[in-house]
């Protein structure tokens, strides 16, 4: 059984995030992750999971007009 796990760098890229956050999404328990001796690791599953649960709860961006002078 082989199966692709991505680091924080990946986890961040796709989330346009900073690998530091994907640090801190891990940490806290918001994306389930896979400890391999000092590396991180995360299930494209379980990130696909994160996505659909959090782009469901906020309502999308939305740019305001700025009044013009």
């Amino acid at each position: 059984m082989e199966e692709r796990l991505l680091n924080s760098e990946e986890v961040a890229e796709i989330l346009h995030i900073s690998r530091s956050m994907a640090y801190l999404l891990m940490k806290r328990g918001d994306l389930p992750a896979v400890r391999i001796g000092s590396s991180v690791r995360v299930r494209p599953e379980d990130l696909d999971e994160y996505i659909k649960l959090n782009a469901s709860l906020r309502p999308p961006f939305v740019f305001s007009k700025t009044p013009s002078r």
